[in-house]
């Protein structure tokens, strides 16, 4: 149980489990659809897998997921319960306010592994071509071990890798590290660094045409950024 403020506050009970470290990111990721632990750590990548095991403990015993054996296999399987679905709305309320007033990012936050896991849940599939279709994305400024990985969406289905997946590749796509996750967050307007060459996208003249549909962007993208600073200023600037 994680140590309590001796206060009878309904929002203090509350504060004592979801403001731990990483619990409330971790129910986010089981919202999202992550059902397995594997699953889960992918979405929370700098979450060790002991410590996210104990949380994910702490969230069944506390009534917010609850915990099945998969039908085949070992696997364990996480969903949430009653309890954990009123937490939607609070949490898509707080990624908001984040995204309206926290702080702008330093390069400590930059990690390349959950924004690959974050951009497999957003492309559009039905603007993709049927069948595979493989992005490999070199982001530069990352760390070597996670320089590059790949998206593969296989008739809908869509699946990230962080190692080369043996299969051809349709696109290539390089960018700068932070400025492709300013593009994702939406502060820069992603067909403008694409025309400026800041993003480069090479593979068939076809693909590359309609690689800006495939790409979603963040959910909360449209979301106006409030705080006063370098992110706000480039949401700003104009979109030509």
């Amino acid at each position: 149980m994680a140590r309590g403020y001796g206060q009878y506050c309904p929002l203090a009970l509350a504060a004592e489990l979801l403001c731990e470290r990483w619990t409330i990111l971790i129910v986010s990721r089981v919202v999202d659809g992550c059902e397995s632990f594997g699953e889960i750590q992918r979405g929370v990548p700098r979450c060790s897998p002991s410590l996210l095991s104990q949380r994910l403990d702490q969230l069944v015993r506390a009534g917010i997921l609850e915990r099945t054996a998969a039908k085949r296999g070992r696997k364990r399987i996480y969903r949430l319960t009653p309890a954990g679905r009123d937490l939607e709305p609070m949490l898509e309320s707080l990624a908001v306010w984040g995204q309206n007033w926290g702080r702008d990012m330093v390069n400590d936050d930059m990690d390349p592994a959950f924004l690959a896991w974050s951009m497999h849940t957003r492309l559009d599939t039905d603007n993709m071509p049927p069948g595979r279709t493989v992005m490999q994305f070199h982001f530069v400024g990352a760390p070597a071990d996670t320089r590059r990985f790949w998206l593969i969406n296989d008739s809908g289905v869509v699946e990230m890798c962080l190692k080369d997946p043996g299969y051809d590749v349709d696109l290539h796509v390089r960018a700068e590290l932070r400025l492709f996750i300013e593009t994702w967050r939406g502060f820069r307007d992603l067909r403008a660094e694409l025309r400026s060459g800041h993003i480069v996208v090479t593979g068939p003249a076809r693909l590359v045409r309609q690689f800006p549909r495939w790409l979603k962007l963040s959910m909360l993208a449209p979301y106006p950024r409030k705080r006063s600073g370098r992110e706000s200023a480039l949401a700003e600037m104009p979109r030509l």
